[in-house]
């Protein structure tokens, strides 16, 4: 089942034409520039600005132009997150949730939630009767979720939802997030210009600037995509998925296997089986033509060059796109180098090559 969007219009100075398909699972970063339209088509998927174009859902028909079709918000089953909670100040925590629910009986058709499940789901057991003025933002945005999700949504909307919290409360609502995303069959869009986020929660992107659709697919295959913006990115990184088959309690070390090869990580929290995201900046990545001998850094692994570019931005520099495995068929990584190194090493197209990986950032 998929979700496909196409909106076109203007709105004073700024024009949209924007269209994509993706699939209705898991969640998708809606990412880009501030101002690029993020924000206006979550709206229109809502119901809330209309612009000319079609959007479904799993086969539903929301917005359909040339059959004069256009459900409106009350219509659609969504729940939407703000970037503020907007909670009703005059009523508890619980009143708030069962506000959700109410509106979930007219509207809903999606999963339905027991409130006790969703309480424990976002840790909010100690908070049911308290005001929402007594609540911290962290606090506050974690009752918005619960709400928009006893609603039963068919599509979780979610709109830069820690743009306004500070670093360390961002840090407390991600496990909450990454439990969200585990636990609920609901497909989720959510808009951000931190690509951070996206790469603890997001399976697929779509990247979006100055109204347009650049590129849309899986978070792993734009991020290492040498054709788009996101590779000449200061922060350019890519997400991984790994799987954890050994746990050092000695060292604190976990050795997770990814696609093409293992990686050792600093963790005291595993457990053998799971599955941890983790994200490789290119700027932790650099390059050798034979095998260490006698390193310090714990990750060096055989890599096929993919791919070998200037950075437009600092031609000093080139972006290295390589994959994993001696024939290039595990997961793709980058690296971003001085230009000198990589025409020293002959890090060309098809060269065969070491990865040294300094440092991977690991979910909690």
């Amino acid at each position: 089942m998929t979700i496909n969007a196409a909106f076109k219009g203007n709105l004073g100075d700024f024009t949209l034409d924007a269209a994509f398909e993706i699939l209705a699972k898991g969640v998708a970063g809606l990412f880009g520039p501030s101002g690029g339209g993020k924000t206006t088509i979550l709206r229109c998927i809502a119901g809330l600005e209309r612009f000319s174009g079609n959007l479904s859902v799993n086969g539903e028909v929301w917005q359909d132009d040339a059959a004069k079709l256009f459900r409106k918000p009350h219509q659609r089953a969504v729940g939407y997150v703000f970037q503020e909670a907007s909670l009703f100040p005059h009523l508890s925590v619980r009143r708030n949730l069962l506000f959700g629910a109410e509106r979930g009986n007219k509207t809903g058709a999606g999963e339905t939630f027991k409130l006790d499940d969703l309480v424990d789901l976002l840790g909010l057991s100690a908070l049911m009767d308290r005001a929402p003025a007594a609540l911290s933002g962290g606090e506050r945005q974690r009752v918005a979720m619960g709400r928009a999700l006893m609603s039963s949504p068919r599509l979780l909307l979610l709109d830069e939802p820690l743009s306004a919290l500070d670093r360390q409360t961002k840090e407390e609502l991600f496990p909450y997030l990454e439990d969200l995303h585990e636990a609920l069959s609901i497909p989720s869009l959510y808009v951000s210009h931190d690509m951070s986020e996206l790469e603890r929660l997001a399976d697929t992107l779509v990247l979006i600037d100055k109204g347009r659709v650049i590129a849309s697919g899986p978070l792993h295959d734009l991020q290492a995509d040498p054709a788009l913006p996101l590779m000449s990115a200061p922060e350019a990184a890519v997400a991984l998925t790994g799987r954890t088959n050994e746990i050092d309690k000695t060292y604190g070390l976990v050795t997770l296997a990814v696609n093409g090869g293992t990686l050792i990580v600093p963790s005291r929290q595993a457990r053998l089986g799971e599955e941890r995201r983790l994200s490789i900046k290119a700027s932790d990545v650099s390059f050798t033509r034979a095998a260490p001998q006698e390193t310090s850094i714990l990750n060096c692994l055989p890599v096929k060059i993919l791919s070998a570019n200037v950075q437009e931005r600092d031609p000093t520099h080139v972006n290295i796109v390589a994959a994993l495995g001696e024939n290039g068929e595990g997961a793709r990584i980058v690296g971003r180098i001085t230009r000198k190194s990589q025409e020293k090493l002959g890090l060309t197209e098809g060269a065969n090559a070491y990865a040294q990986i300094k440092s991977i950032a690991l979910a909690p």
